[in-house]
């Protein structure tokens, strides 16, 4: 039987090592920011014939200012109700407008069926971008100021800092993973992380409405125990959540990737599927193990002598 306090440090030196990793990432390389941040050009191309998604990439692949660009089908409906793919959007770094040009003709001269209105290119400057990381981290601090008054509210402070800890956490592994796969973020990445936020913290408290259920009639030298009992009551419910939760998402990011081919979305989802594995581990190994620590540090400064 797992001693989850007992052997509460391999999850911690395991956590500690990624975040390690994801720190010298970020030093060395940064994250790979999408355009919703550093600001660049969009081209929004509306094609009438068929088109591949591989045929927009050996066209793109040419041109220098192209290369590495995101790439988005866009679908809608035909008359008879079925999807179809009506054009693409690419994003890129800020193009000149010289270059837009003939980046705009190579277009038309691989698609000449393309009108005056079918191809059109736009600018995101960098003080949108700019209000958009802003207000991104509003959004975050916001999130975590909640939770804290909430979890204080409904159990104490050590249970919030023991919900909020592993919650940032599971934020940065998210970000580091992005960093070291060089996967950009872009502002549906920001939504995951918000969802990421009320996901892992549902499953730390019902770990955590065990842990207080169970504590009734319990010396404090019993805690350890008591962490134990919980995270085993609640680990074949919180697993079997998390692995139907990455069935649905495993199942929309094949069809995004493809049926879509939305890289935005992909990211989303994949920025989804890793808190989801994150949280869980969190939940469990983590949460419970580093309120029993803040506890026994507690008890420890009570026992010194004044």
């Amino acid at each position: 039987m797992i001693g989850y306090i007992r052997n509460r440090r391999i999850p911690y030196a395991i956590s500690l090592l990624i975040i390690l990793a994801g720190v010298i990432s970020l030093f060395i390389s940064g994250l790979n920011l999408g355009i919703d941040f550093t600001g660049g050009t969009v081209f929004h191309i509306n094609l009438a014939e068929e088109f591949t998604l591989a045929e927009v990439e050996e066209l793109t692949g040419g041109i220098p200012e192209l290369k590495g660009a995101a790439l988005q089908l866009v679908q809608g409906r035909d008359l008879q109700g079925r999807v179809a793919t009506e054009g693409v959007v690419i994003k890129s770094s800020y193009i000149d407008e010289q270059r837009r040009e003939s980046i705009m003709e190579a277009f038309r001269e691989r698609w000449p069926s393309l009108g005056p209105n079918d191809l059109r290119v736009e600018s995101v400057g960098g003080v949108i971008s700019g209000e958009l990381a802003r207000q991104s981290l509003i959004a975050l601090a916001v999130a975590i100021a909640g939770m804290i008054a909430y979890i204080t509210i409904r159990f104490e402070f050590k249970f919030a800092l023991a919900a909020i800890i592993p919650l940032l956490h599971d934020i940065f592994v998210i970000v580091a993973v992005f960093s070291i796969f060089k996967i950009e973020a872009n502002s549906p990445f920001i939504a995951a992380l918000l969802t990421i936020f009320g996901y892992s913290v549902n499953n730390t408290i019902v770990i955590f409405d065990r842990i207080r259920e169970n504590m009734k009639r319990k010396k404090k030298d019993e805690y350890a125990a008591v962490v134990d009992q919980s995270i085993r009551q609640s680990i074949v419910r919180t697993v079997n959540t998390s692995l139907t939760t990455l069935l649905t998402l495993s199942a929309l990011l094949a069809g995004f990737y493809y049926f879509i081919g939305s890289f935005d979305l992909i990211a989303f989802v994949i920025a989804l599927i890793i808190g989801v594995l994150v949280g869980t581990y969190s939940s469990l190994f983590i949460a419970g193990p580093l309120w029993w620590d803040l506890n026994e540090l507690e008890f420890r400064r009570a026992r010194r002598p004044a």
